[in-house]
């Protein structure tokens, strides 16, 4: 027989509640926030988040403010570029 449940990662404890769009969206959040990330001093994958908006590399110590669940936020990367072009 096969298995007749699925793995829900994250979203394990919420059951059937709050509906599958918000599950699903709340499962890429947190698997994204919790996978390491390159440090923008070093360059290694060794970023994790220490609280919300802060974040640290594990390897070198180089403490730094990001986003609540990324290290960098679309809108942080946009205002980079145009600093970098003027």
């Amino acid at each position: 027989m096969g298995k007749r449940t699925k793995k829900v990662g994250p979203a394990r404890g919420f059951g059937s509640r709050y509906g599958v769009s918000v599950r699903k969206r709340y499962v890429e959040v947190m698997s994204e926030m919790r996978k390491p990330h390159p440090c923008p001093q070093c360059g290694l994958n060794y970023v994790r988040r220490e609280s919300v908006g802060i974040w640290i590399c594990g390897k070198c110590g180089f403490r730094f403010a990001g986003g609540a669940y990324t290290p960098k936020t679309k809108l942080g990367i946009t205002a980079e570029r145009a600093a970098k072009g003027a």
